[in-house]
């Protein structure tokens, strides 16, 4: 038996998922902001500015909406041309309400981001001083106790 946990899979679709229905039960406008430079982004070039692109997914707006692990995807009508959209997971950048901004810019994956030290995201960080609960401060006593 290994000391290593599994790898996960990406958190990214399931917090798109979580916030798209959150703005829709409020009755919002959900919308994403994608980086239409990423491959695999299918959208149309008059609808890109300056690399990136904000599509309305609300159910009104799009046909046939699916929202997987690996992209989103959809028809939509551009200048009253019907299109089909697709766009990887990994090119959204946040998820907002129209009406009130309030959203999320989607974190990166954790699970194979090199991170500057060059390690690739599966071993945690090494603490560079102790944890406060660990060594508390002469004199002062931590606000948490262990409670058996």
């Amino acid at each position: 038996m290994t000391d290593e946990a599994p790898p996960m899979t990406s958190h990214r679709p399931y917090l798109l998922r979580a916030l798209a229905e959150w703005i829709a039960d409020n009755d919002m406008t959900p919308h994403l902001l994608v980086d239409a430079t990423q491959p695999g982004v299918q959208v149309p070039s008059s609808a890109v500015k300056e690399g990136k692109v904000v599509l309305n997914i609300a159910q009104r707006a799009v046909m046939h909406l699916q929202v997987d692990n690996a992209s989103v995807s959809f028809s939509a009508r551009f200048g009253g041309v019907s299109y089909p959209v697709h766009v990887p997971i990994s090119a959204v950048l946040a998820i907002y309400a129209r009406e009130t901004g309030q959203g999320m810019a989607l974190p990166d994956d954790v699970a194979g981001a090199t991170g500057p030290s060059g390690d690739d995201g599966d071993e945690p960080p090494t603490p560079t001083s102790p944890a406060p609960e660990d060594n508390p401060p002469a004199g002062k006593r931590t606000h948490l106790r262990v409670v058996k």
